[in-house]
């Protein structure tokens, strides 16, 4: 529409934020964006795509509870949970994480404890290694989700 264009212009000649094919909220720069923040929060809190440009590189900002239902949607643990002799082990096939315990509910509190271990480790060390490169969406998932949120994520919603 013709008038959504005159407003867009307006804002940006005012600085505000600059719209992108009618939907994203982009910012040329950070400081464009920090001067702007609450508007690029509020995009995104509305699912809105918002994007900022630093040197030659875009990043998102996105609403947490959207990023982390999203990933817990697309990327099931797939985590499996077996009796092991006197107790339990917890494992995801493909992840360097396990974990055991004495009941059922030991193993996945563990599981949880070893998943957060995992992340930290992964931001602090394993990050450019080549063979944990690509446990980025597992890292950022942990560190969005609460201890329930984790545990739903590896044995689903209480029936």
């Amino acid at each position: 529409m013709a008038t959504t264009g005159t407003y867009v212009t307006y804002l940006t000649y005012l600085g505000g934020p600059r719209m992108v094919d009618g939907v994203t909220v982009h910012f040329d720069s950070y400081t464009e964006a920090r001067a702007h923040f609450k508007d690029l929060l509020d995009a995104a809190d509305r699912g809105r795509v918002a994007t900022v440009r630093r040197d030659n590189r875009s990043t998102a900002v996105v609403d947490v509870e959207r990023l982390r239902y999203f990933m817990a949607t697309v990327c099931p643990s797939n985590a499996q949970v077996v009796a092991e002799g006197d107790g339990w082990s917890a494992f995801i096939p493909g992840l360097p994480v396990a974990a055991d315990g004495a009941t059922f509910d030991e193993a996945i509190n563990e599981m949880i404890d070893a998943l957060r271990e995992y992340a930290e480790d992964w931001q602090e060390r394993l990050l450019d290694a080549p063979n944990h490169a690509n446990n980025w969406g597992l890292v950022q998932f942990v560190g969005l989700s609460t201890d329930e949120q984790l545990r739903v994520w590896l044995v689903g919603r209480p029936q």
